[in-house]
């Protein structure tokens, strides 16, 4: 593994130090902070660089040594939503919240690992002990998707509007707001939320997507101006070919399908497979 130097260099000193024979007051000091520092900088590591199961393992080998810590029960927590372990994550983070030392921030994590396992009414009723006074981005994005899961617009659309001010990062929110907007049939609200998502993600290929879908419903079957590589342009014209065959506008989807496949760098099989069932049903 190639993490395993790294994780040696850190805990190698505390081995050293350990070797010492009767360690006076200062030095087991001493050495209480290095085992602290190390043991930080090891979490910090395995909750970002490190395989996600393999953080899960060392988190529970972790707990069972300090099973009131409620940082090492924060970190399993969150490996196992990288781990995309999701019902197990949702265990964990009940944990974490009924901790006595469990903060908002964390309510909110448990909150948003219910949603995960669909959960939805549950994830509200953990929102609702969550005073009104602690306005993150995070509460408000979940308070936006669960007023979307009630078909409870206008508090939904208030809800996005707040989480995307709390954020630096929108493209994410934006994205989920024009999804929101696209299944009420508001196509060109949903259209212009995509834009802007892309403005803040030009990568997101999801909003790019789901911009196809919002001009295709509006019978607009022209790509968008929008940064995309030619992989990504056929994808789309695949896309707003379906659309429009779905629409009825067969010529139109047939032509889209054609244009996808000369756009993709290599053989493009669902559009070549579309356009042949087409073909079929033509003769």
């Amino acid at each position: 593994m190639r993490h395993v130097g790294l994780i040696g260099l850190l805990m190698g000193g505390t081995v050293l130090l350990a070797g010492c024979e009767q360690p006076d007051t200062d030095v087991s000091r001493a050495l209480d902070s290095v085992n602290v520092i190390d043991e930080s900088n090891l979490n910090d590591i395995m909750l970002t660089v490190a395989d996600p199961n393999e953080a899960v393992d060392y988190f529970l080998r972790t707990i069972r040594e300090n099973p009131d810590r409620i940082d090492v029960q924060r970190g399993l927590a969150k490996s196992l939503i990288r781990a995309k372990r999701n019902e197990e994550a949702a265990l964990a983070w009940e944990k974490v919240a009924d901790h006595p030392e469990a903060s908002n921030d964390d309510k909110v994590d448990y909150a948003d690992s219910l949603i995960r396992t669909g959960k939805w009414d549950k994830a509200e009723d953990v929102l609702d002990t969550i005073p009104p006074t602690y306005e993150t981005y995070s509460r408000y994005r979940l308070e936006a998707m669960i007023a979307d899961s009630n078909q409870e617009w206008d508090k939904a659309d208030a809800f996005y509007e707040i989480a995307t001010g709390l954020t630096t990062r929108p493209a994410g929110v934006l994205n989920n707001w024009g999804f929101s907007k696209l299944t009420r049939g508001d196509y060109g609200d949903a259209e212009r939320l995509f834009t802007e998502a892309i403005t803040y993600d030009r990568e997101l290929f999801t909003a790019k997507n789901n911009l196809v879908l919002a001009r295709t419903a509006q019978a607009n079957y022209t790509m968008p101006v929008v940064p995309m590589t030619k992989t990504e342009q056929a994808q789309l014209l695949h896309t707003a070919a379906l659309a429009a065959i779905k629409q009825g506008e067969t010529d139109i989807g047939r032509t889209l399908l054609q244009d996808a496949i000369d756009a993709h760098p290599q053989h493009f099989a669902p559009a070549v497979r579309a356009l042949r069932a087409l073909d079929t049903e033509r003769t």
